[in-house]
């Protein structure tokens, strides 16, 4: 058997589902059963999966670093917020929409900060999320500015599931729109374009020389992973009926990047990993200590960094069970 034959049928078999790739949606399912008191906060963990997802097509597998990735997610946010006050309650179509503003400005803003690299990548990231912030915080009269655009109503789903406090249909509404992001996302690092980014992250240089147009390539993920990040904020706001400007900060742009790293970057089930770890560990923190939650939030995460540096699910390459995913 040839070398190439070799390599197409490792990448084949690599690409079919395995059964533990079922588990973390067994888990979910189940949680929706079991933990009907916790339905809120599971739905914020899986619009934080999502997001952290489209963070891991540009860190992950094109070795793009950003801290900018909340400007896609608030525009989705806003955007579909500003529909639902402005009268379009259909919540499906506000998806959309959300994602393809989120995906235009993707457009715009890669063209410009992809010819850089670096510094000047991290802070021209940093720069568009801070001018739509202000941007927000301004037009107080459209966004509500500082005090957040309330009155979201979305109408109910399907025409049937409405919205209700316990977050039920919330809860279910986000684990289907990131199940189907999910089998996007899966379909395309496995394809040879998913593969590319995988050689350019790895060598750009080489990936040039054999003739792969390695910045248009970077383009299209930076402005499918915008679209994804609007998609988590549209989510967002439609499930907790509020926009506010945390959705444009710069403290959401840290936080999805520190889950990425905790679960593992590259390895598509990273973002699960780390989301549903920080965000319940937050959570359980804050309750147990009001006052100095945010100290023993910290020394956990240090301590995850330094003896698990691949992220958790790193674990499962060092101790010999398989290397990344992607």
């Amino acid at each position: 058997m040839s070398a190439r034959a070799a390599a197409v049928g490792v990448l084949m078999r690599r690409r079919s589902w395995r059964w533990v790739e079922a588990l973390p949606w067994v888990a979910a399912i189940a949680g929706f059963f079991l933990l009907p008191n916790y339905l809120q906060l599971g739905t914020q963990i899986l619009v934080m999966i999502l997001f952290a997802l489209s963070l891991d097509l540009l860190l992950g597998y094109t070795g793009i670093v950003t801290l900018g990735h909340a400007a896609f997610f608030g525009l989705g946010a806003y955007t579909a917020g500003l529909l639902a006050t402005g009268g379009w309650h259909e919540p499906l179509s506000g998806l959309v929409a959300a994602a393809a503003v989120a995906a235009a400005l993707g457009l715009v803003a890669g063209f410009v900060i992809l010819r850089t690299s670096g510094l000047a990548l991290l802070m021209l990231g940093m720069a568009i999320t801070l001018l739509l912030y202000e941007v927000a915080n301004n037009l107080n009269g459209l966004t509500g500015g500082a005090d957040g655009l309330s009155g979201v109503e979305i109408a109910p789903l399907l025409g049937r599931f409405g919205f209700d406090m316990y977050g039920r249909t919330s809860y279910l509404y986000a684990l289907a729109v990131l199940f189907v992001a999910f089998l996007l996302v899966r379909a395309i690092v496995w394809a040879p374009f998913g593969r590319s980014l995988v050689g350019i992250r790895q060598n750009p240089a080489r990936m040039q020389a054999m003739g792969v147009s390695v910045f248009a390539r970077r383009l299209a993920v930076f402005v499918l992973s915008a679209g994804l990040a609007g998609l988590a904020g549209a989510v967002s706001a439609q499930t907790s009926q509020f926009a506010s400007l945390d959705n444009l900060s710069f403290d959401l742009s840290g936080t999805v990047l520190l889950m990425l790293v905790l679960g593992g970057p590259g390895r598509l089930y990273g973002g699960f990993i780390g989301a549903s770890v920080l965000m319940i560990a937050q959570d359980g923190l804050a309750k147990e200590n009001p006052v100095f939650w945010l100290f023993w939030l910290g020394l956990f995460v240090i301590l995850l960094v330094v003896f698990v540096p691949g992220g958790l699910l790193g674990l499962r390459a060092r101790l010999g069970l398989g290397g990344r995913d992607g």
